[in-house]
């Protein structure tokens, strides 16, 4: 596999070329982002580049595409006076020293209670995490009701942690949401939610995926642009 570019306008396109025995050329983008073409053997490679660079605006699209999908929400260091999310609400941090360890939510605050041996910022996660579990399962048996050919089981959702993508879809059809999402709003979450059930009918972002995505969810693009300016 070699290692490639191309120059379109102000961008360059970086791309991963493989040769094998096939008669056209392919140009596929990975939710990573990363450019893969494969060319027939023996391909000249002023050829390669030059059909790279026709097909430059989609390649650029399909990663726009992808990068709503990153994480990009700064470090916190969970100390007193921050702002943290919950389904889109910001909650100030108030931290308070005690015996009993817990995290409330009081009127526009996150009261979190610490001892010595636990952090303000493990309580938290353990916080999220158990209130993620049941409300993404919540949303995920609502979002189902709209897909009448997808044999799935509520098992078959996790919650990870995810430095780049939103959620995932599986060959198997599990679904991985990144528990990120818990601190947007409910909407955002459905919209990552219905991308992947969608995946379970359409593997690809073909014409398809985007068709049901859209019949399913019409305002979809609102949600996803709200959740990259929310979480950026």
């Amino acid at each position: 596999m070699k290692k490639r570019s191309i120059d379109f306008g102000s961008k360059r396109i970086e791309y991963s070329l493989m040769f094998n025995h096939r008669k056209t050329l392919g140009i596929a983008v990975t939710p990573e982002m990363e450019v893969v073409v494969k060319a027939p053997s023996g391909a000249p490679i002023e050829k390669i580049d030059f059909l790279v660079r026709k097909r430059a605006a989609w390649i650029l699209r399909q990663k726009d595409f992808f990068l709503g999908f990153y994480p990009k929400q700064p470090q916190k260091r969970f100390i007193g006076g921050e702002t943290h999310l919950y389904l889109g609400k910001q909650y100030r941090l108030k931290v308070l020293s005690g015996r009993t360890e817990s995290v409330k939510l009081r009127g526009k605050y996150f009261e979190v209670t610490c001892s010595k041996a636990r952090s303000a910022k493990g309580l938290m996660s353990e916080w999220y995490l158990f209130h993620a579990e049941w409300k993404f399962q919540e949303i995920v048996e609502e979002c189902l009701s709209y897909f009448k050919k997808v044999n799935f089981d509520s098992k078959d959702v996790e919650i990870r942690e995810m430095s780049k993508r939103w959620g995932s879809c599986t060959a198997r059809g599990r679904i991985i949401l990144n528990l990120q999402l818990i601190r947007a709003p409910r909407g955002c979450i459905e919209y990552v939610v219905i991308h992947e059930l969608c995946h379970l009918t359409h593997r690809n972002h073909n014409k398809n995926f985007v068709d049901l995505q859209t019949r399913i969810m019409p305002d979809w693009a609102i949600w996803k642009d709200r959740l990259e300016r929310l979480l950026a």
